[in-house]
């Protein structure tokens, strides 16, 4: 098994000294990621656990009960939230809340995460944050995993996240896939980076690639490869087809447990 750049209280104190005046995110390993402005840390689609049942190429970074900081913890869908790792997470960070589609409430109680530490949202929704004069807000879109799958009770069952600080944002699409009038919800965001998956039932390298282009995102990075089950190499598959179809655009790619400051226009 793979180990993490850097792990444990390490990765902890790392993260607990990072002050930047623009974002910085850790990659956790498939979809997950800390995104952290000042002193504010949010957690999205941490996949950190065992409970999941699936083999593990890369150690996780992170225990849930290790994450004391946590001031947000961010799940797509149901199927990228790890209960036994975000109740612990929950237990250790005394104030922070669980966002999650509506449709995803019930099941995220069953699983025993107390409906007081969540808050549920839906496509086109805001959820304002403050903390230390710092103001953070959270918007949702739709994602197509591989349909919408909107229902008028549930609304969409897969999010993806625009998580915006002063004139930065990232975009978090969880799973997804590219679907007519996605480009034209994220334009108005003037999106900062783009955390796009490229593993599984997700876009193809050359769609999140041009997902990017279309909505003019700084940096695009690419997510859901090489964590569980079989490394099928789809990140040499995007940087060659960064480096060789769009060099016009700027990406970066993680290590499982490396920090990444977004750099200054």
């Amino acid at each position: 098994m793979l180990q993490p750049l850097k792990s444990g209280p390490e990765l902890i104190q790392e993260i607990d000294r990072t002050i930047t005046a623009t974002p910085t995110l850790w990659w956790l390993g498939q979809s997950g990621f800390i995104v952290r402005f000042a002193s504010i840390t949010f957690y999205v689609d941490p996949c950190l656990s065992t409970a999941t049942g699936r083999r593990r190429l890369i150690a996780a970074p992170l225990k849930g009960s290790e994450i004391r900081h946590a001031d947000m913890i961010l799940a797509t869908h149901a199927g990228h939230l790890d209960a036994p790792a975000v109740a612990e997470m929950l237990a250790a960070s005394k104030t922070a809340k669980l966002v999650l589609p509506k449709s995803a409430a019930n099941s995220a109680h069953a699983a025993g995460i107390p409906y007081e530490r969540m808050t549920t949202t839906d496509a086109d929704l805001r959820i304002e944050y403050f903390k230390d004069n710092l103001y953070g807000r959270v918007y949702a879109i739709p994602s197509a995993h591989p349909q919408l799958d909107w229902t008028g009770t549930g609304g969409y069952p897969y999010l993806g996240y625009l998580i915006r600080f002063g004139r930065w944002t990232i975009y978090h699409a969880g799973d997804c896939v590219l679907y007519e009038g996605l480009a034209d919800r994220l334009r108005p965001f003037n999106v900062s980076v783009a955390l796009l998956p490229i593993g599984g039932r997700n876009f193809s390298v050359s769609d999140a690639a041009q997902l990017a282009g279309d909505i003019g995102a700084g940096w695009i990075v690419p997510m859901h490869y090489g964590t569980f089950g079989v490394d099928n190499g789809e990140e040499n598959n995007f940087i060659a087809h960064m480096l060789g179809q769009r060099p016009e655009l700027q990406f970066k790619v993680f290590r499982c447990g490396e920090r990444w400051t977004v750099p200054e226009d």
